[in-house]
């Protein structure tokens, strides 16, 4: 693994222990790895992104920590405590929040009621309040508040993933290609609500896409994956400005 070396001015990042560790993680789909010993950090208060083309392996990573699939070997810990073979229900209580990627919300469920399930991990308790938030931070859902989640467009339906899993006030949001198929409008919306949550109420962010620009513009922290494989990481200017990060990844209209 080559670590890049500091050659932009440095962003500034949260230090300190990983709120996220994941240490030597192998995942499998039958006798297949997919994941091939996985080592990565996110600190408290950071935006990590993590890039790599289609079928790198990102997705798996992000489902591992949510334990489905489970890590074969390594371990998963989340502040200080191993969640590496804990059931998912369990994982999403100790306030960890994945926004998945195919934007899945229910479908049949008004926008109301889709944020209604995000709450109901913490019993409700600050629901009304937590409503405010997401419609001050995505208008379009007021809007839309009566609509059933299948009916809305692909960029309110992201919007409404990503508010369902606000509303259980995580301390970590696992975010899976929210970029994916969406107009570059929405795309800025969405990348400007997050860099707003982490900027003003200190939110954690884990950030799997494929938009590797919009990606690393954002994030503090990035890493690149190739199959199964984690092949460069440094802050997210310092893979913008790397040759091959933007040969591989930036260059013939991947922005």
């Amino acid at each position: 693994m080559s670590t890049l070396t500091e050659t932009a001015a440095p962003v500034a990042t949260a230090q300190g222990p990983s709120l996220l560790a994941v240490r030597g993680v192998k995942t499998y789909y039958g006798n297949i790895i997919a994941l091939k010993g996985v080592d990565l950090d996110v600190r408290q208060g950071e935006i990590v992104t993590m890039i790599g083309a289609n079928g790198a392996g990102k997705s798996t990573l992000m489902m591992t920590i949510f334990g489905s699939p489970r890590a074969r070997e390594g371990s998963i810990s989340f502040d200080g405590r191993d969640i590496t073979q804990m059931p998912t229900h369990e994982i999403a209580r100790l306030r960890i929040a994945q926004s998945p990627e195919g934007r899945r919300v229910f479908p049949r469920m008004t926008v109301y009621e889709n944020l209604q399930m995000g709450a109901s991990i913490n019993n409700f308790a600050h629901f009304e309040q937590d409503l405010e938030r997401m419609f001050a931070l995505f208008p379009r859902l007021k809007e839309r508040i009566s609509q059933r989640g299948g009916t809305l467009s692909g960029g309110e339906q992201q919007m409404l993933a990503i508010a369902r899993a606000l509303m259980a006030r995580p301390r970590l949001l696992l975010l899976d290609e929210p970029s994916l198929g969406l107009a570059p409008l929405i795309v800025r919306q969405i990348f400007d609500a997050i860099r707003m949550l982490n900027r003003e109420e200190g939110l954690t962010v884990f950030l799997v896409e494929q938009n590797a620009y919009h990606a690393l513009k954002l994030a503090h922290r990035g890493y690149v994956m190739v199959n199964g494989v984690i092949t460069m990481q440094g802050t997210g200017r310092e893979l913008l400005a790397d040759p091959q990060v933007r040969a591989a990844y930036l260059e013939g209209g991947h922005h």
